[in-house]
């Protein structure tokens, strides 16, 4: 069931990727992982699947130690600053950078590792006060600080967009992001180059690729409801 559900999803992006004249390569597909068994991961890496995204460091780092070393692990839940050792060595992109103090956490455990680590600054387009992230207008000078930072790299943004019924009135807050990598892209910010907007999840993700998503991160429709009392 969860290899026909990636299937499905997978065919749901080509599709709204024909629909916005956009090739299917310039979208990944993060499989959101958090709280499902690692036999669920390995069904979906036997079918060709690198990538997961997970939220909790201490579930991250468990699955990290028994699953495949090939995996391409995505941190995309609120990240504590005292936590980013624990993961700072493999993570392959961390999703949710808010502030320079963050940042500058993930630069002294990036050196002890001899490595760059590339982030994502969270936006929080709707400004929603139950979530995380910096305004749309704080975001080109935060991004404009990480990159004198030289063990992180600014790859992009990452949104999560107001859970509604429609998912097309989602579309304004993805737009919006959209242009500001446009923008961003436009004026030479040092060192920041945007490539990547993660942004759509199950309710909208088809949405957010028409609108110009790089990565979307689905769980449920991949991997079913979740149990949080796991």
């Amino acid at each position: 069931m969860i290899k026909e559900n990636l299937k499905k999803v997978q065919e749901r992006i080509e599709a709204a990727c024909q629909r916005s004249g956009r090739k299917t390569s310039d979208v990944t597909l993060i499989a959101v992982s958090k709280t499902k068994p690692e036999e669920d991961i390995m069904a979906l890496y036997e079918t060709g699947q690198r990538d997961f995204g997970e939220n909790y460091i201490q579930e991250l780092r468990k699955k990290h130690d028994g699953l495949p070393k090939d995996i391409r692990w995505h941190m995309i839940g609120h990240l504590q600053r005292n936590k980013v050792k624990y993961i700072a060595e493999y993570v392959s992109l961390i999703h949710s950078v808010d502030s320079l103090l963050l940042a500058q956490t993930i630069e002294k455990e990036a050196v002890k590792h001899d490595r760059v680590i590339p982030i994502l600054i969270e936006v929080n387009v709707a400004r929603e006060e139950s979530k995380f992230g910096v305004s749309i207008e704080d975001a080109p000078k935060l991004a404009d600080q990480i990159a004198d930072l030289p063990h992180v790299r600014v790859e992009g943004f990452m949104t999560s967009a107001p859970f509604v019924e429609d998912p097309e009135e989602d579309r304004p807050f993805f737009r919006s992001l959209r242009q500001l990598s446009v923008d961003m892209n436009s004026k030479n910010y040092n060192n920041v180059n945007v490539n990547v907007l993660s942004m759509g999840m199950t309710n909208d993700f088809e949405v957010a690729v028409e609108e110009g998503s790089t990565m979307v991160r689905v769980g449920t429709a991949i991997f079913g409801e979740r149990n949080y009392k796991n």
